[in-house]
């Protein structure tokens, strides 16, 4: 065969294949099916329904993308809350650094709780108990201080019961949800009772949220200068911001200043923000996770009959008001494929 025809034949294929090739690139890829961890049902139909509805422009419930925004809590909703609140345990493994600064706390309570190191004793410390430890622990040194150490212990600390990091213990089907709402245009936001600073220092990493996104429960600062003279922002045990149950919505108003069209919770703590999200005019979603999977997660309400908690509760009147009102309860035991994204 003579070369220039198998230089022909030869052109002729690679033509072909090249077509073929551009006709893919029009057509694109196959598009993957939004929420691949959900089984179909009720809470999965009400999240894509109210994502087609309020993004298409042709919809009565269309929402401007400037105006779109969705409010997540954090402990419990988007990660693993029980036994304990991650930052709760951020604070009682500091107690020792701090008493070290100041032995003269060694002998106060909670303090001599804390160091004993029995798991019975602290579990019964009070609120009152907590939030002395949370201010002793979370005060007192520059803003840059402060989400280094939260930087550094988050990047290390792991959960007793699961052996894994606590940030690889975020929800897989509410990681889909964050994705799936931004890709259609809406802004997503941390909403939590826990430290604003704290969530900070890694809801970028973790959640694709930056901190400016992140509302939480805040504490003052005093402006200054170091002795370097450079300016610095010192942390100070004084609260700005209770960012839990009637917190939430007055959080939402002074850091967001626009009504949430989705909201997403998990306890008591959530209600008024749910209340408030669907209060609003135009399509409203509001969404509570209940935690009904003892062999995957934890099983707790009280509703339903689960058993009682006091990290998350979800009791009885909380669920009959959100069958009452709309409002969609997600059973982690019935709606979700994968809980975490480790599993098989």
């Amino acid at each position: 065969m003579a070369p220039w025809s198998v230089l022909s034949r030869l052109g002729t294929a690679f033509c072909a294949l090249l077509f073929l090739g551009l006709q893919v690139f029009a057509q694109g890829a196959p598009v993957a099916a939004p929420l691949p961890s959900w089984n179909d049902g009720p809470a999965k139909r009400a999240i894509l329904d109210f994502v087609r509805e309020t993004t298409d422009p042709a919809s009565p419930k269309f929402v401007p993308p400037e105006e779109r925004i969705a409010t997540f809590d954090q402990d419990g909703t988007l990660w693993v809350e029980q036994p304990m609140y991650t930052q709760v345990i951020f604070c009682l493994e500091k107690v020792p650094a701090v008493v070290a600064k100041r032995p003269d706390l060694k002998e106060v309570e909670p303090f001599r709780t804390v160091l004993s190191g029995s798991r019975a004793a602290i579990a019964k410390l009070s609120t009152a108990d907590l939030e002395k430890i949370v201010a002793a622990t979370l005060s007192g040194m520059s803003v840059e201080a402060f989400r280094a150490e939260a930087e550094a212990w988050i990047a290390t600390a792991k959960h007793p019961k699961f052996g894994r990091l606590y940030t690889d213990l975020t929800y897989l089907p509410m990681q889909e949800v964050l994705s799936h709402l931004r890709a259609n245009g809406y802004k997503t936001f941390i909403v939590t009772g826990g430290g604003q600073d704290f969530v900070r220092a890694y809801a970028l990493r973790v959640y694709g949220i930056p901190p400016e996104q992140v509302v939480g429960t805040a504490g003052g600062t005093k402006f200054g200068y170091g002795k370097d003279g450079r300016p610095v922002l010192t942390k100070e045990p004084r609260l700005l911001l209770n960012d839990n149950f009637a917190g939430k919505p007055e959080g939402i108003h002074l850091m967001i200043g626009r009504r949430p069209n989705a909201a997403f919770g998990n306890s008591t703590g959530d209600r008024q923000m749910q209340e408030y999200t669907r209060a609003g005019t135009g399509a409203r979603l509001a969404m509570l996770v209940l935690h009904d999977d003892a062999t995957r997660e934890f099983a707790y309400g009280p509703a339903q009959g689960l058993p009682d908690s006091k990290v998350g509760t979800f009791p009885q009147p909380l669920f009959d008001e959100a069958k009452a009102k709309g409002w969609t309860v997600i059973s982690m035991k019935a709606d979700w494929k994968r809980i975490f994204a480790f599993e098989p």
